[in-house]
């Protein structure tokens, strides 16, 4: 039975070969000034079938040409949050073995109800590049935030009904002399009537939690970036305003809609986003330097470009989703 640790077969070297030239191109390397944060939703990602090419009646799709293809993307960053994240956990494990000794990983546990689709937050980062520095939870509503108690204006409802779908996950990481808190998150998607008034409200919880948690972190010198899938249907939207109504924002060369099979999107679902200070010109939150250098990886036009495979299909084996990421100066 093939490992992933194995020599690929040569068409998946090719492929790999190529992916590989267009993440030179396309991703800045690394250097010893720099931090490359990324987010990926990367669909179901759970199961794995120990073939190099999965067939018609293999279950789960994706297979270790698939899975080698998401680990040469994720290998470029110093951190990645990963969104569905599944109860079974081959497919990180095999990719982690892929990667090697230089990356680890740091999970939640699974979500035991429909809701939260049985998922796990993750990030998988480099520990050569990064070290935990010893923070790491997740976002619980206190009850006794009501809407007579500003700043947490409007989260009361959902404080007393419910938790979030899918609580968001934080971990603070250091390089060098800098600290960073990312948190990470899968908002809830929904169905029926009630499916984006329930998103809406999330979002706003969300947005007013972490609001306040930005304030007390930038005045101790870090940094809070929230990055993950917001399931943000279009900008300008009651989604849009309920995730940026505490200041949340978007860095430009990613605040527009997301393009695959060459047709452009009206969803905003992934985000890297920070906090700004509207009464100083938007000045971010931040102690790190945004270098200005943020994209979309657009893994279809090398991954599975080739295979005659529909949007559908590839989605099984990679994502439904294209990986965020975002370049950050640590230079003091």
């Amino acid at each position: 039975m093939p490992e992933i640790t194995d020599k690929p077969p040569a068409d998946t070297r090719k492929e790999l070969e190529a992916l590989s030239a267009q993440l030179d191109r396309d991703v800045p390397k690394r250097s010893k000034d720099n931090l490359l944060v990324a987010t990926w939703n990367i669909r179901e990602f759970g199961g794995l079938t120990d073939k190099w090419h999965s067939d018609q009646k293999d279950s789960p799709k994706r297979d270790l040409h698939a899975l080698a293809c998401i680990t040469e993307i994720v290998s470029r960053f110093d951190v990645v949050a990963i969104q569905e994240v599944q109860t079974d956990i081959r497919a990180l494990r095999h990719m982690l073995k892929a990667l090697g000794d230089d990356f680890t990983v740091i999970l939640t546990d699974a979500v035991e109800d429909d809701k939260g689709g049985h998922e796990r937050l993750a990030f998988v980062f480099n520990r050569k590049r990064l070290e935990v520095s010893g923070l790491a939870c997740e976002l619980v509503v206190p009850l006794n935030w009501t809407k007579k108690k500003k700043p947490k204006a409007g989260i009361d409802q959902i404080a007393l009904q419910r938790q979030f779908a899918r609580t968001p996950y934080a971990v603070a990481f250091k390089k060098g002399n800098c600290t960073f808190i990312l948190v990470t998150l899968h908002v809830i998607w929904g169905t029926g009537p009630q499916a984006i008034p329930e998103r809406t409200e999330e979002l706003s919880s969300i947005a007013t939690w972490l609001r306040s948690w930005a304030e007390d972190t930038n005045n101790w010198d870090q940094n809070l970036i929230c990055l993950g899938d917001f399931n943000i249907d279009r900008q300008g939207g009651d989604l849009w305003k309920a995730f940026t109504s505490t200041g949340l924002t978007t860095p430009d060369p990613i605040a527009k809609p997301r393009i695959i099979g060459g047709k452009p999107l009206e969803g905003f679902y992934d985000q890297i986003s920070w906090f700004v200070d509207e009464t100083d010109g938007k000045k971010p939150l931040l102690s790190l330097t945004f270098t200005g250098n943020a994209n979309m990886f657009d893994w279809s036009e090398t991954a599975l470009a080739k295979s005659g495979m529909t949007r559908s299909q590839k989605s099984y084996r990679m994502s439904d989703h294209f990986p965020l990421w975002v370049e950050f100066s640590t230079k003091s």
